[in-house]
């Protein structure tokens, strides 16, 4: 959703605050997503970048660090002038003089480039680290509590998932952030909530008369999403070991997913009316109860397989893994949303690694024709209308439907109607971390996640977890790499006479 200011309108001159600077997330998604931004005048000139890390040496060399960083090829007259705004600040997130250091530097900067006491820190740091960096931050008289969006002297913290490990830890990690911080100056990322088809997804649905009539319980048959990777954990098994597909994809990607397709209209397009709207939904899914979790739940784990017609290893076999791991790499559920809409129709959500393709779709099918007007034909050429909302890798929107096949005989094809963005729009769609920054600087929420609905999405995640813990459902199954996932996952959807839809 855009802002309701002009897009390309210049944003409030600001201090942006990397916490973790010399990290992954800094390097290959952050500066590139603000370097494009600057590049398309979307950054106050006034505005500074801020490196705070351990490996901050000096200004110049976390310039020439980032200049890497950018990679590609562009005008080189305009990363020197975005490079004079690099400054770095070395430090250690638990040492209080670092933070004096650092609230020096951002109060110089303020002086030297009129900037009004305007700052974004950004957590780009492992979980573990954030509750110490948000108290010193208060410490050091860097995050007065007031307004996210005052009009002068704004302060906002960007915080990356997972936000918890548990409801526990989620419940612990928002009493530690509120009593530093103020809801409206938290933005909690999702990377997902900002790729454009996942916007377009409200205009689909709410600047459209055709569809939103036929979005509920008596013309919808099911709701499929999925979030397919054909890679594997690569060299993050340290981290995958701790928390696995739920944590990882489910707890977060997939419920936001759901709640974009599941919402009723907010009263307003602002961001507490939007999350409002969010947060009933997540407290509309049926709790699962210990019994249901063996029922409505499937776990697996990628085998060795082939991939590309090249051999790769099984998930166990993958390094800083434990050779008898139990983490999971796939996870199909179903869940029921119990409201006046969605009442009887399941939502099947999967995620995996490993699997034959790379794919985030959601997939809305429709139901059948009560009365089947021409006789004799396949299942084939009668299935249901089906709309797909494609997220990655190609965005757009697909809509099937029957249609005569020419000839004397009567015979019904399906037929699909596409739009993606690339042949209809051109221009390279702006990527998800340039929205969601370009957002968090004007003081757009609407694309972050509230507290509360952290606390609704761990609710339901919860018995999963807990039933995993006491072995209860039993281990992960294993599936070959280059598959669609275990048998299961198969099997969950088609004891209701369903199938689910394999991108091509």
């Amino acid at each position: 959703m855009e802002s309701m200011e002009d897009p390309k309108a210049a944003a409030n001159a600001c201090a942006m605050v990397i916490f973790g600077s010399s990290g992954d997330l800094a390097r290959r998604k952050l500066l590139p997503a603000l370097f494009a931004l600057e590049m398309e005048g979307r950054l106050d000139e006034r505005s500074v970048l801020i490196g705070f890390s351990r490996s901050e040496t000096t200004h110049e060399a976390f310039r020439e660090r980032m200049r890497a960083a950018a990679g590609g090829t562009f005008d080189a007259a305009a990363w020197d002038g975005f490079a004079r705004d690099l400054y770095a600040v070395p430090g250690e997130y638990d040492d209080p003089a670092s933070y004096v250091r650092l609230k020096a530097e951002l109060d110089r900067l303020d002086a030297l480039n009129g900037i009004p006491g305007n700052r974004l820190f950004y957590l780009a740091v492992p979980p573990d680290a954030v509750p110490g960096i948000v108290r010193r931050l208060g410490a050091a008289g860097l995050t007065p509590r007031h307004s996210g969006r005052a009009a002068r002297g704004w302060t906002r913290v960007i915080f990356e998932k997972p936000f918890g490990h548990d409801l526990a830890s989620a419940l612990s990690l928002n009493d530690e952030v509120s009593r530093i911080l103020s809801e409206d100056q938290v933005y909690r990322i999702d990377h997902y909530l900002g790729k454009e088809t996942v916007q377009n997804l409200l205009v689909f649905r709410f600047a459209n008369g055709i569809f939103e009539p036929l979005w509920n319980y008596k013309y919808v048959d099911h709701v499929q999403i999925t979030v397919a990777e054909s890679i594997g954990i690569g060299t993050r098994g340290r981290f995958y070991e701790g928390a696995g597909a739920l944590r990882d994809i489910v707890q977060n990607h997939l419920l936001q997913l759901l709640t974009l397709v599941a919402m009723e209209p907010p009263v307003a397009r602002d961001a507490d009316a939007i999350r409002d709207e969010k947060v009933k939904v997540f407290r509309a899914v049926r709790p699962l109860e210990p019994g249901d979790v063996t029922r409505f739940v499937v776990r697996g784990q990628y085998a060795g397989g082939t991939m590309d017609g090249e051999p790769v290893p099984g998930y166990r076999a993958e390094p800083h893994v434990a050779p008898g791991s139990a983490t999971e790499t796939f996870v199909a559920l179903k869940l029921l949303i119990d409201n006046w809409r969605w009442s009887g129709v399941p939502f099947y959500l999967r995620t995996g690694k490993r699997l034959e393709g790379r794919s985030t779709e959601i997939v809305i099918r429709f139901s059948r024709i009560p009365h089947l007007l021409f006789r004799n034909l396949t299942e084939e050429q009668t299935r249901p209308n089906e709309l797909v909302l494609r997220i990655q890798p190609d965005e757009g929107i697909s809509l099937s439907f029957g249609t005569k096949v020419p000839g004397s005989e009567l015979r019904i094809a399906p037929v699909t109607m596409n739009f993606t963005y690339a042949c209809t729009f051109g221009a390279r769609p702006m990527h998800a971390y340039e929205r969601l920054l370009l957002d968090a600087i004007r003081g757009d929420a609407s694309l972050f996640i509230r507290e509360d609905g952290v606390r609704a999405t761990w609710a339901i995640v919860q018995p999963i977890l807990d039933a995993w813990r006491t072995g209860t459902a039993g281990p992960p199954a294993p599936y070959p790499a280059g598959s669609w996932g275990p048998a299961g996952a198969d099997a969950l959807i088609e004891r209701d006479g369903r199938r689910w839809r394999n991108p091509a």
